[in-house]
């Protein structure tokens, strides 16, 4: 006679589901924290927290009499600090924060160029298009800006210089997807 054993198991480990929710939480956390007020208020809890461990070195060396004067000080120069510091600080990462914005905007705008030429050098036709852009585009343009536009002009003649003949293949396979446009 057969008999079947059913062991209620979990489906997943324990500890993988409290790791799962702790890092949800730090990324919530995180995500509620962006911008300048989120970063300021990181660092003088940073600031609050090491000034703690500080107090509580000298606690301990201390005896009870010294124990309240320390703590009672030490309070007094977190506020001072952080009344002081704080609109420093906020305005330096602000101005961080636009600097690394404006950073990130250039390595994308550069990422997106180096990607659309890497693809103009596969597809004959997005060279066209961008040749043809470029000859509007300089004839826009006044005089002034004669260098640039020679540049523009050897670049795209360095490109079709550079350009490959393709195989028989990549040619018939070319022209079957242009059919489908």
């Amino acid at each position: 006679m057969t008999s079947f054993v059913h062991v209620d198991q979990p489906t997943e480990h324990p500890g993988v589901s409290r790791a799962e929710a702790a890092f949800s939480e730090i990324r919530n956390t995180r995500l509620d924290t962006v911008g300048a007020a989120g970063l300021v208020a990181l660092l003088l809890s940073v600031i609050v927290a090491a000034l703690v461990v500080g107090a509580d070195h000298l606690a301990d060396s201390l005896e009870d009499g010294g124990l309240l004067a320390a703590w009672l000080v030490m309070w007094a120069v977190v506020f001072v600090v952080l009344a002081l510091v704080a609109t420093r600080v906020a305005a330096q990462f602000t101005r961080a924060r636009a600097g690394w914005n404006a950073y990130s905007q250039r390595r994308a705008a550069a990422a997106a160029d180096a990607k659309f030429l890497a693809y103009a050098r596969y597809d004959t036709r997005v060279m066209q298009e961008l040749q043809a852009a470029t000859t509007r585009h300089e004839a826009s343009q006044s005089a002034a800006l004669v260098p640039a536009r020679e540049l523009a002009r050897q670049l795209v003649a360095e490109r079709s210089a550079a350009a490959q003949v393709p195989t028989l293949y990549e040619a018939m396979r070319r022209v079957n997807l242009g059919k489908y446009y």
